[in-house]
């Protein structure tokens, strides 16, 4: 299936992704279920690059996270090798065979050990994946190996993505400065725990494995974790990040150290910008939305009533309808869960109050909220009066369009 028109959201320029040190990269076509399409992308990493990695919490993840799992313990990456088209999920024997065959088939080449190869696939589940075809594209993928292939590789793990998505970063680590790229892809099956994206990220930052996968289980909670398009969390999420150490800055002693502070921040930042994209590009979306929840009990407590909100179909349709049907989020607020009472609660839509002391406000006009649901970025904001606990997820319209994509993607 081609890729969708280009999602109205998306921004109107890619940025330029620059070189890291200790990194190159390659994609190709080698026709593992689309034509003439881009759909396997290797990164090369120098010796001593370090890794961490965070995975999807789904019980039938699919081979190529149970190979990252387990090669994560081991501290150091040489090459991620990352497949569109076929997710290699639900492929018992023949995925784990084809997950090692096609780490070791890359191991060999680069003369590396196969644990130190991190695999990923995404697209249809259940189909095994054509290794073979893999296998006997890894040697064109290792003669175009450059650092410059950062746009190519984002075009590569796209599936129904409609634009590639990428971001950069710069920080500095005492008096040295370092660059952090990422890639991601997602637009369907998008929930925490995390969805049915997959983002890879390096940096020539010096970080020893242990501080960079605190620091990036940190910032997945705040990034990829607080976006939804449809509340289905996938077999093949996988976020990885490689140090390759080439910047040659002072080496942290843990991750609270305040050398890491700006780095720390910016990969916050990088990795919030590649979450944000991925709801921009959901399937059929034609508005991006910010829900704000404040006042909740705890932080957790008003992350899962924003996601609430976030996942209603009736929140999302009105949405997608330029409806201002502010009953649907009370509604949604009512069914989290979590501890709300009716007369504390405050609704506004596009900073308007509509809603407090339990029903409408006497003096609502909704002429500016309807306004505000014409356009393309929707802001809800929700007090909850019980507590300090607050958070933001992030969402999209649910329309007809994710209808069309979903009922003839295998066709």
């Amino acid at each position: 299936m081609p890729p969708a028109k280009r999602s109205p959201l998306a921004p109107a320029e890619a940025p330029h992704l620059p070189p890291v040190a200790g990194a190159r990269l390659a994609a190709l076509a080698c026709g593992i279920r689309y034509k003439e399409r881009k759909d396997l992308c290797l990164f090369a990493f120098d010796p001593g690059t370090t890794i961490a990695g965070v995975f999807t919490k789904s019980l039938t993840a699919g081979a190529p996270v149970e190979w990252c799992k387990a090669a994560l313990k081991g501290r150091s990456a040489r090459a991620f090798l990352v497949n569109s088209g076929n997710s290699n999920a639900f492929t018992g024997r023949v995925g784990r065979r084809a997950a090692k065959i096609t780490a070791g088939a890359t191991a060999k080449l680069l003369g590396c050990k196969p644990s130190e190869v991190f695999i990923a696939s995404t697209g249809v589940i259940g189909e095994p994946l054509p290794y073979e075809r893999i296998v006997g594209a890894i040697p064109d993928l290792m003669a175009c190996l450059t650092p410059a292939g950062w746009q190519g590789a984002g075009e590569a793990i796209m599936t129904t993505d409609t634009f590639p998505k990428a971001a950069t970063r710069r920080a500095r680590i005492g008096e040295v400065e370092v660059t952090i790229n990422g890639i991601a892809k997602g637009s369907g099956m998008i929930a925490p725990d995390m969805a049915t994206m997959l983002a890879f990220c390096a940096t020539d930052a010096a970080v020893p494995a242990p501080i960079l996968q605190k620091l990036l289980a940190d910032g997945n909670e705040k990034s990829f974790n607080c976006i939804t398009v449809d509340s289905d969390t996938s077999t093949s999420d996988s976020v990885l990040l490689a140090a390759t150490g080439k910047a040659g800055n002072r080496r942290p002693r843990g991750a609270g150290d305040p050398l890491l502070r700006e780095f720390k921040t910016a990969l916050d930042d990088l990795l919030l910008d590649l979450a944000l994209q991925i709801v921009k590009d959901g399937e059929g979306a034609q508005k991006f939305v910010e829900i704000a929840v404040t006042g909740a009990a705890n932080a957790g407590a008003a992350r899962r009533i924003g996601l609430a909100i976030a996942n209603s179909p009736l929140v999302k349709t009105a949405i997608a309808g330029e409806d201002a049907n502010w009953g649907r989020i009370v509604m949604a607020v009512g069914k989290s869960g979590e501890r709300a009472d009716r007369d504390k609660l405050e609704v506004r839509i596009g900073g308007v109050l509509v809603a407090k002391n339990g029903g409408r406000v006497p003096d609502y006009d909704e002429t500016p909220v309807a306004e505000h649901m014409k356009g393309q970025e929707i802001k809800i904001a929700v007090d909850i009066g019980l507590g300090k606990g607050r958070a933001t997820v992030w969402t999209c319209d649910l329309t007809h369009g994710y209808i069309d994509i979903n009922g003839a993607y295998r066709t």
